[in-house]
């Protein structure tokens, strides 16, 4: 019974799973277009920063995303498939080796740039980013 019931859950949740995703991997600058509903406007605000972390899968897949704004540090955690995101948009891919970028917290300066993902470039060939 457990498997039958499994299954079903999965079925809903395949309904609301985004399709039209581009790929980001971790430590690629990103652009989150959120929706903001004003009373009765709704606008889109974008959100631009480096995805330190991603966590769950499926429906419950969620992303960390850090920006720096006047020296101080703005961390925002989205779900994937959730109706407030527009879209996603990748700015630039960089060379992480880590999984979790939380060491990034603690940097200042240019320590905190990471390095850009030209060099080996094959296995992500034909993915685009905003130019």
């Amino acid at each position: 019974m457990a498997d039958g019931t499994q299954g079903i859950i999965e079925s809903f949740n395949n309904d609301t799973i985004k399709t039209d995703l581009p790929r980001f991997d971790i430590g690629d600058t990103i652009n989150v277009h959120v929706r903001i509903v004003e009373g009765t406007r709704e606008r889109v605000q974008v959100f631009q920063g480096v995805l330190i972390g991603r966590k769950g899968r499926g429906v419950d897949e969620m992303i960390t995303v850090r920006r720096v704004v006047d020296d101080i540090g703005i961390e925002r955690t989205w779900p994937i498939n959730s109706p407030m995101i527009a879209e996603f948009e990748v700015v630039r891919r960089a060379d992480a080796r880590r999984a979790k970028l939380y060491y990034l917290r603690d940097r200042v300066g240019k320590s905190r740039r990471l390095r850009d993902r030209r060099r080996g470039m094959k296995h992500v060939e034909g993915l685009r980013t905003k130019q």
